[in-house]
């Protein structure tokens, strides 16, 4: 295996972003852009990078209802496809009190307010890891 082909391996976002010159900070900008037009509350980015593979940011915002968290989650992935070209997988929509969206870079958690302290998303990944040390 070459090396490209290795690094390629290792980095599929890499390879994503190279063929279509978007990266994930584009789609971060785009998706707090499309958050903020659609009047959700609360949002929050964190940045995974170093931190896991799923995503290099996650963002996590409130809609006041289960209507309005559905009307989001509608209008950011087609923002992102209208304006990005950027395909999205939605995941949750039929019970609208908790959708993410998922860019492959971008990982964004829309919840009604309950539901969103119930699992308190931020907690558990805006807290620094343990260090070894303490285990």
């Amino acid at each position: 295996m070459s090396f490209n082909a290795a690094a390629t391996a290792a980095e599929p976002s890499v390879v994503a972003e190279a063929l279509n010159g978007l990266t994930s900070d584009m789609q971060l900008t785009e998706i707090l852009k499309s958050l903020s037009d659609t009047k959700a509350e609360d949002i929050v980015q964190i940045d995974l990078r170093g931190r896991s593979t799923i995503g290099d940011h996650m963002v996590i915002a409130s809609g006041r209802s289960s209507r309005q968290v559905n009307a989001i989650a509608t209008n950011l992935a087609d923002h992102l496809k209208q304006t990005l070209q950027c395909s999205a997988r939605i995941e949750g929509k039929d019970s609208d009190d908790w959708i993410l969206v998922d860019t492959g870079d971008v990982i964004v958690h829309i919840f009604r307010p309950e539901v969103r302290e119930f699992y308190q998303l931020e907690k558990m990944w805006q807290t620094p890891l343990a260090s070894a040390k303490n285990v």
